[in-house]
């Protein structure tokens, strides 16, 4: 397991990726290796062939596993092999023969501009340190777009109240500004004054527990599903699902593709592009209430 404890630490130190990532990508390679060491005993990174990795990803969709799933593995031992081979471990990579799953394409789940506005406006947060916490977590992640991760890392001197913006570190270490809104302003304002009466354990971040210390991913999950149910019936809700909304929403409105990707912190339009896909299904559905041919 050498190689995989070296090509972890590529990507913690050099790719930067976040621990979540990294987390991922090592259980990808731990399974792949504990299955390679039970049905091919004694294969070395170098005797690894196309058959082996194969016979895995059978094993893999025998077991039930979704093709997404099985394409994140894939992903996986293809970034390793490409590792191996740039370090010269290995000469050639047994992924150039190994075939990806076609898989339907999943439109991005978001709630509807309505079921939002009900949240924000009608449903009640505590009058509360911890309500005021949670509105800020569901304000910032519709409003901003951003990531779980990102939200967590955002920084008290990220946010230039001055200039009505915040700076966000996103994947690959890559920093965006995204602009917020007065209204967004206003809130922060009255969280900082409850966040002044907490006791900081040693943190920089802006998002504090009641106790002091930062938020951790599954706090940031459960105050999401516990708001998103009281407004809407989607069977999947998550901080995930209120970025594809954020970014729905804009283009809802005639937001520049462009503009969007930008705020997303996407490395390419197409990522962006499948938002278009709801854009032009609330079109669809404007037009054969309203065209008297449809």
């Amino acid at each position: 397991m050498q190689y995989v404890n070296n090509f972890i630490e590529y990507l913690q130190y050099e790719k930067r990726y976040s621990v979540h990532t990294v987390q991922a990508y090592l259980g990808d390679l731990e399974q792949f290796f504990l299955y390679l060491q039970h049905t091919y005993p004694n294969t070395s990174n170098e005797d690894i062939q196309h058959v082996h990795i194969r016979s895995w990803l059978a094993s893999l969709k025998e077991n039930k596993l979704e093709s997404r799933s099985i394409n994140r593995k894939i992903s996986t031992l293809k970034s390793y092999f490409k590792f191996l081979l740039r370090k010269g471990i290995i000469s050639q990579s047994p992924m150039t023969k190994v075939i990806t799953p076609k898989m339907a394409k999943r439109l991005p789940v978001f709630v509807n501009e309505r079921n939002m506005e009900n949240l924000l406006d009608e449903v009640s947060f505590d009058n509360s340190y911890k309500g005021f916490l949670d509105r800020m977590i569901v304000e910032l992640l519709y409003q901003t777009g951003i990531r779980r991760a990102e939200l967590i890392g955002i920084k008290v001197e990220d946010i230039d109240i001055y200039n009505t913006q915040i700076k966000v570190l996103g994947k690959g270490n890559k920093e965006r500004i995204i602009p917020i809104s007065k209204e967004l302003i206003t809130l922060i304002n009255q969280y900082l004054e409850y966040r002044n009466t907490v006791k900081i354990d040693e943190t920089k971040n802006f998002l504090l527990l009641e106790s002091g210390k930062a938020l951790y991913p599954k706090y940031v999950y459960n105050v999401v599903i516990k708001y998103l149910s009281l407004t809407t019936t989607l069977n999947k809700k998550s901080p995930h699902v209120l970025r594809h909304t954020f970014a729905t929403h804009l283009l809802n409105k005639g937001a520049d593709l462009n503009a969007v990707k930008e705020l997303l912190g996407h490395a390419n339009l197409t990522a962006t592009q499948i938002y278009t896909h709801n854009t032009i299904e609330k079109l669809k559905e404007i037009y054969k209430k309203a065209h008297p041919k449809a």
